[in-house]
């Protein structure tokens, strides 16, 4: 199996161009573009997946797949781009160990070893998903001005200013009850701006202990979120992510509230 190649060595220097932008480099895609798109129909053809089932065919041909979906891939994972992203940025980490792709979470990750690799994983994945929410928020972001500005100058500095530290704007986790069959990990930034975020689900998702982040497992036999009910956690209140406000069950008046939080997010 092939290796796309990556290299986050450094993501500190002062460059302008970083790991992520990299792989998602516009002139890469326009040279892969229509092969790549001709290799995905033909691919997608040769598959009877359910809709729970529609993240099997990247993980078992990855190389079919467009660059604009699939970001990066090895012999272990597959990262991809969510079809559906609940915020401005959401990948999906997917582990193509054949004994676990088809486990609930919760299973899957008993098994410590494999836990472990999934965690080195996301670890890797964490500083590259940062460097673009830089990329698309740094211009924005008082705590990157200086940054910033020293990207700009004439001769940048050998050591730039640390700027925000967009790793903490990023949750990486699974659902209590996944909605594909396929074993995946979200990793999201914290933000909920999409428009792709419409109902009651796709907020308290994410926003509820439905949503366990992956530094939790392994989960204790007690831990509540291994039994929550289908629907328990779903059936909450919406709770702004940022400021705590309780929206009760107006959605439209939260979705009003995410746009002015967003707008506070990205310029803090």
């Amino acid at each position: 199996m092939s290796m796309n190649n990556i290299d986050n060595t450094d993501l500190t220097k002062p460059e302008k161009r970083n790991a992520f932008s990299e792989l998602m480099s516009s002139r890469g895609r326009q040279q892969r573009h229509i092969r790549e798109h001709n290799n995905e129909a033909k691919e997608c053809q040769s598959y009877s997946f359910s809709a729970r089932d529609g993240l099997g065919p990247y993980i078992a041909h990855p190389e079919s797949h467009s660059a604009n979906t699939v970001v990066y891939y090895n012999d272990d994972f597959v990262v991809i781009h969510d079809k559906f992203p609940k915020s401005t940025l959401h990948l999906l980490l997917l582990p193509r160990d054949t004994e676990k792709t088809r486990l609930h979470p919760f299973d899957a990750f008993e098994d410590i070893e494999f836990l472990n690799k999934v965690k080195a994983e996301v670890k890797k994945l964490r500083p590259l998903a940062a460097s673009e929410l830089r990329r698309q928020f740094g211009k924005y972001s008082a705590q990157e001005a200086m940054r910033q500005e020293a990207l700009n100058a004439e001769t940048p500095p050998d050591e730039l200013p640390a700027g925000r530290d967009w790793d903490k704007e990023i949750m990486c986790g699974v659902h209590a009850h996944p909605s594909m069959n396929h074993l995946h990990v979200h990793i999201i930034s914290m933000d909920r701006h999409s428009e792709r975020l419409k109902h009651r689900k796709h907020y308290n998702s994410f926003s509820t202990p439905f949503f366990v982040r992956i530094e939790d497992f392994p989960l204790a036999r007690d831990d509540p979120r291994r039994h929550p009910g289908r629907e328990g956690y779903l059936r909450w209140d919406f709770v702004c992510w940022r400021c705590g406000n309780n929206f009760g069950n107006r959605f439209s008046e939260l979705k009003r509230h995410l746009e002015e939080e967003f707008e506070h997010w990205k310029r803090l």
